[in-house]
């Protein structure tokens, strides 16, 4: 749980509402973007921006994340750093993924693909949940590998 220690002091008092019940904002394209979740009040509200973080995406098995193809996301220069991958990259997937924020050690989540892209400039929509934490990572591709 201290890998989303940060998350915790950052939102305060939140408690986990559900970007997906078809009111969320950022339902049917990423009105925001970058890593986000949506507060109690029902507003965006975003961690790092989307100019923030740089996404690869991986369409070779041999060289993905896990030895599969996949996504990773990350970002070494913002407050707080944070690495993400996953394998979950088809629309409507689920599976999982690992986190870290600020280097804390790799942590276990539950992946949900929600806007799946292949190529430099597509939107990616994935829902990570943590315990009772859901967080969103909506963001641009930036290089295919």
């Amino acid at each position: 749980m201290k890998l989303f220690k940060i998350l915790i002091i950052s939102l305060l008092f939140f408690t986990s509402c559900n970007n997906d019940d078809g009111n969320a904002t950022n339902q049917s394209n990423c009105d925001y973007q970058g890593f986000s979740y949506l507060d109690t009040s029902s507003n965006d509200q975003t961690i790092l921006p989307e100019s923030e973080l740089n996404t690869q995406y991986f369409p070779n098995a041999s060289n993905g994340p896990y030895g599969a193809p996949g996504i990773e996301i990350a970002s070494f220069t913002s407050s707080p750093t944070l690495f993400f991958t996953t394998n979950v990259i088809d629309l409507n997937e689920i599976g999982t993924g690992l986190i870290s924020i600020d280097g804390a050690e790799l942590e276990a989540v539950t992946v949900t693909c929600q806007r799946a892209g292949t190529l430099v400039g597509d939107e990616v929509r994935l829902d990570v949940v943590y315990g009772s934490i859901e967080v969103e990572f909506c963001v641009i591709i930036d290089e295919v590998l």
